[in-house]
């Protein structure tokens, strides 16, 4: 497949005109998926907190103190690397996602801002930050799902588009309420896992209907990944990929409905389980774009910068990125298992 590629632009598969844009799509995605996976939870629990009562709030946002400089970080590396890797796709991209680009830039500055603030504020204004902190999360999830469907769609905007760049706005609200919840659920005992496993089950169908939606409308948009599904020499394993997502949702509904019922044994699976639905479903729509950047319109070839500019870009990357591994598994080795807070000091007078 490889071969006929670069066979196809007139190139070897060992001319660096073609692997490097390989290399630096392959890194794009890999900083998507992580934002995605490690960001996830944090903007989850942020939109959950609106939810949540006002007793419990405090304590969401201090399970999310450890991950929050971290979790930032994604966003603007995975903006740098397209910008410097793939300039001459930036302006349609930004033509065609202008609005929701705009509007998770506000969802991730109110996100950040509020959640400093509150840590500075006194007691009785904690509350109006906590406020903006859930707030500037929903942004952030449902700019996300916006996002996701004009790049399906191909940046078009009818009116039958718009209502489903909506839809798709509020499913990804029920997705990162679905990873927060499970991440609780894991992370957290008492009133507010039970809260949680019910939040969960809320959220899990609205997931598995973004899905299937996004799924349907792309095939329908275009033939071209409708016939690359159903005709070509990978159907088999797109139908066996689909099988496991949906296995996938029933085992995470069941798992929170024993939960309710019997008991706690598998706090970890639902969140495991969500996690690799996401994965799956970029997985598949990398696979359905592949090769193209922008949908039967530009080829990751045709807006990737020139060779000298990402020998400059892929030398920074290999003395930073081992910098930025060591720094997120140092963050993140903790991410898992039951959380206690801590007990204040006895002052004894």
């Amino acid at each position: 497949m490889i071969d006929s590629f670069a066979n196809a632009l007139g190139l070897g598969a060992h001319d660096p005109a073609f692997w490097m844009p390989l290399a630096f799509l392959a890194l794009f995605l890999l900083i998507i998926v992580a934002g995605t996976v490690l960001d996830g939870f944090d903007i989850g629990v942020g939109c959950l907190s609106l939810l949540a009562p006002d007793s419990l709030r405090p304590r969401m946002l201090s399970l999310l103190s450890p991950w929050r400089d971290a979790n930032e970080f994604w966003l603007f590396l995975g903006l740098g690397l397209f910008v410097c890797a793939f300039p001459k796709a930036w302006g349609a991209v930004m033509g065609g996602l202008y609005e929701p680009l705009c509007a998770l830039g506000v969802g991730v500055f109110a996100r950040s801002v509020s959640f400093e603030f509150r840590l500075r504020a006194p007691v009785e204004r904690q509350s109006r930050w906590q406020m903006g902190f859930a707030l500037g999360s929903w942004l952030t999830a449902f700019s996300h799902g916006v996002l996701l469907a004009q790049v399906v769609v191909g940046f078009q905007s009818d009116a039958g588009y718009i209502w489903f760049s909506v839809f798709m706005g509020f499913c990804a609200i029920a997705a990162y309420c679905l990873l927060g919840a499970s991440w609780l659920i894991m992370r957290e005992a008492g009133e507010l896992r039970a809260r949680a496993v019910n939040w969960g089950r809320r959220s899990v169908r609205w997931f598995a209907a973004g899905a299937v939606g996004v799924s349907v409308v792309l095939a329908f948009v275009n033939a071209g990944v409708l016939l690359k599904w159903s005709d070509g020499p990978y159907w088999g394993l797109v139908l066996f990929l689909w099988a496991l997502i949906l296995s996938c949702f029933v085992s995470i509904e069941m798992s929170l409905q024993r939960m309710i019922n019997s008991s706690y044994r598998t706090t970890t699976l639902p969140f495991l389980l969500t996690l690799f639905v996401m994965v799956s479903v970029m997985a598949g729509l990398a696979f359905s774009f592949f090769p193209y950047l922008i949908l039967d319109e530009m080829t990751i070839w045709d807006a990737a910068a020139g060779v000298p500019a990402l020998s400059l870009i892929l030398s920074a990357i290999v003395i930073t990125l081992p910098i930025v591994l060591i720094f997120n598994v140092w963050v993140y080795w903790r991410m898992f298992g039951l959380s206690r807070p801590p007990l204040p000091p006895s002052f004894k007078g």
